[in-house]
């Protein structure tokens, strides 16, 4: 093991969204990403003050990347997948303490 130069770049989007998600993050040099379901616990006040519906079923998208393309990466999931697009998606970037296999 060795100290990591990489961040993990979460999204949450959803369902149906994360292809859109893995086009913009490769477009910004990431290279994969893996993508499970998971499924929100909204409220319905949440639904009227902000005005939108909000689905339950979720896909979060998790992404390894260097760290000098993690603001480039968050960019440009941010502009195709964001709270402004039909995907809803939230996005962030955690540290990656170490990594194994990852070359």
């Amino acid at each position: 093991m060795k100290n990591s130069e990489f961040q993990m770049v979460l999204c949450i989007v959803n369902m149906g969204y994360s292809p859109i998600v893995m086009e913009a993050a490769k477009e910004a040099g990431a290279r994969g990403g893996t993508i499970l379901h998971g499924r929100g616990t909204a409220n319905r006040e949440a639904e009227k003050l902000f005005q939108i519906v909000i689905q339950p079923d979720k896909e979060i998208v998790m992404i390894i990347v260097k760290n000098e393309i993690k603001d480039e990466v968050l960019k440009a999931i941010n502009a195709k997948a964001g709270l402004e697009t039909a995907g809803q998606g939230i996005a962030f970037s955690l540290p990656v303490d170490r990594t194994v296999g990852i070359t």
